[in-house]
């Protein structure tokens, strides 16, 4: 897919703060107000890193499919 086709949903800090907070409560974590503001910076910061690496042009042979190479079964 090319960066073009695709579209990213921006979060504010405030909906983040609000995203966070409703997930815990639907997870029945508690979580206080500090907790949710550290874990709403983190998913900012985690979703700009993925936007970046998503940007990236990379051929497909660049990207190498994980190889499954069952164990030898010994009778």
């Amino acid at each position: 897919m090319t960066q073009a086709a695709m579209t990213y949903a921006t979060l504010t800090d405030a909906q983040m703060v609000q995203y966070v907070q409703v997930s815990a409560t639907v997870l029945g974590l508690p979580v206080d107000e500090a907790r949710v503001v550290r874990v709403a910076a983190h998913l900012q910061r985690t979703a700009a890193m993925a936007q970046l690496l998503d940007g990236l042009d990379m051929p497909p042979e660049l990207e190498l499919p994980e190889i499954y190479c069952p164990k030898q079964v010994t009778p």
